[in-house]
């Protein structure tokens, strides 16, 4: 068995899902395992990681307005408000959608649907530069 690690560094425009397929499945096959279980961590507690449709961005979009109808950007139901209004909403969408995704490896690849896209949900409202560990155990 073998392991392999690195950080990308994702921007973001604010709120909304960033697909990070095509940048993981290429660090993927750089290490040259045919098979092994790929952990895909987001080190941030107001983003989050997801697998989703990539073929229409109509999904994306529906997403995002759910989430946003879903966890109210109120400042009066919330005790934690000190770094603004859609910190704590943040939080909570970042709790529902997780931060670690398991994928498995075959054949060098990503273990992914047909229609299936990696993707970062940036939960805050203004851009930011995300971090994702990449973890590659296999052989």
């Amino acid at each position: 068995m073998r392991q392999a690690a690195t950080i990308l560094t994702i921007p973001t425009r604010g709120a909304g899902m960033v697909e990070v397929t095509a940048p993981v499945r290429r660090w993927v096959s750089e290490q040259g395992m045919a098979t092994g279980l790929l952990t895909v961590y987001c080190r941030h507690t107001s983003a989050s990681l997801t697998i989703q449709e990539n073929a229409d961005p109509d999904v994306q979009a529906d997403l995002l307005h759910f989430f946003r109808r879903l966890v109210a950007e109120d400042p009066s139901l919330y005790d934690h408000t000190t770094e603004g209004p859609d910190d704590m909403p943040a939080h909570i969408r970042s709790v529902l959608t997780g931060v670690s995704l398991s994928i498995p490896v075959m054949e060098g690849e990503p273990v992914l649907g047909t229609w299936q896209g990696i993707y970062l949900f940036e939960h805050r409202a203004r851009p930011h530069r995300r971090e994702i560990a990449l973890h590659l155990l296999g052989e």
